[in-house]
């Protein structure tokens, strides 16, 4: 007897090996066939060993011109008609659109993961009303949407988008053996001693406020010359000018641009905090729970996907999304800490990821859903 497939839609490789490589293993310890539809990347040569069924869409991510997208729609339906997959999970935004529009038609049961609203939540007007009929249609016939923060479920029930089953998960969760606690460095006050290093780990963006992070640098670059701002992270095709600007910045010592890592760990473990100042749409940061299971203190917004992750003034601080001149408080907050504090406030983060945002969690919530959709 055939083994059922379960198809996995997502629009890039850090996706699939970064946050859903554990759902794909534990599927197929299941017995199940895994079918992966993502456009190709570097990620990928990292999934040795795992046996699947590879499909390579191609996935405009940033555009918003649904007629260009009619050929992902015509991509999904011959996918799904040579594979009849028993179940689609679907992530990232068109994926979650275009495949569920697909499998509806043809019968198949959906599970959706609204990682976030993006950048719709900025979008106003007819644009963001078209956008939003799309999700409506995607998930209202969804066999089960699985959402990462509670702002977001309660906007999606709000909005009238769920119609189905529906369930809070700890975002995509982090898998804390691959993220181990990581000895904490020294650590001056920012004007003597060891330098104190910060993080900025993300898609250079100017949605996900790296410009708030860059002129927090420059503010605290002035006053407290012991100190590193790194950035790490592609730069987006529509955001090209951050080339220029972050070539300058390194030559005015304001900033460090790494480019995007394969592997962010090292940069973790010798950095002091992590910033995040996201107002995007998200669902829940891996980067904060990845640099929290590392054991490293956390600066971020009220943004919901961002302040979940963190206990505020135990684990790290949050602060008003937008405000540069409230991340430079919390920043010369951070700085007037001992060492040791700022490490057991980390090791606290710790504590809490492992205990309420572990991966297994999310493996096993897809597992019981997928059995028993099956099982109907």
């Amino acid at each position: 007897m055939a083994k059922p497939i379960i198809a996995l839609l997502t629009n890039n490789d850090d996706d699939v090996y970064c946050f859903r490589k554990e759902l794909i293993e534990g599927l197929i310890a299941e017995g199940y066939e895994m079918l992966i539809s993502c456009p190709y990347g570097p990620k990928f040569e990292l999934m040795g060993g795992i046996p699947y069924i590879y499909d390579n869409p191609e996935i405009d991510r940033r555009g918003t011109n649904p007629v260009k997208d009619c050929g992902l729609l015509m991509h999904y339906h011959k996918l799904f008609k040579k594979y009849r997959p028993a179940v689609v999970l679907t992530y990232t935004a068109k994926p979650n659109v275009y495949a569920s529009i697909v499998a509806h038609w043809m019968g198949i049961p959906v599970i959706n993961n609204l990682t976030g609203l993006g950048s719709v939540i900025n979008e106003r007007g007819l644009k963001q009303k078209f956008i939003m009929s799309l999700f409506k249609m995607a998930y209202q016939k969804s066999a089960c949407m699985m959402f990462q923060n509670a702002t977001n479920m309660q906007v999606a029930i709000d909005q009238g988008m769920v119609k189905g089953d529906y369930r809070l998960i700890p975002g995509s969760g982090v898998n804390t053996d691959r993220y181990p606690l990581q000895p904490y460095p020294d650590g001056g006050d920012g004007k003597e001693g060891a330098p104190i290093v910060f993080n900025y780990i993300g898609r250079v963006l100017k949605d996900k406020r790296v410009d708030d992070y860059i002129n927090a640098a420059k503010c605290i670059k002035q006053k407290y010359p012991q100190t590193e701002f790194n950035i790490l992270g592609f730069i987006e095709s529509t955001e090209m000018h951050y080339e220029v600007e972050l070539k300058q910045l390194e030559e005015e010592s304001i900033v460090i641009y790494r480019g995007s890592q394969k592997d962010v760990k090292p940069f973790i473990a010798r950095a002091h905090c992590t910033i995040h100042p996201s107002t995007y749409g998200e669902g829940m940061s891996n980067v904060l729970l990845e640099s929290a299971s590392c054991g490293r203190f956390l600066i971020t917004t009220n943004n919901p996907g961002c302040q979940e992750t963190l206990e505020d003034g135990k684990t790290g601080y949050i602060y008003q999304g937008g405000n540069v001149d409230a991340l430079v408080d919390a920043i010369e907050r951070f700085l007037a800490l001992p060492n040791e504090i700022r490490q057991q406030m980390g090791e606290a983060g710790r504590e809490r990821v492992k205990a309420q945002f572990s991966r297994e969690f999310v493996v096993k919530a897809y597992k019981e859903k997928i059995e028993e959709l099956l099982q109907k």
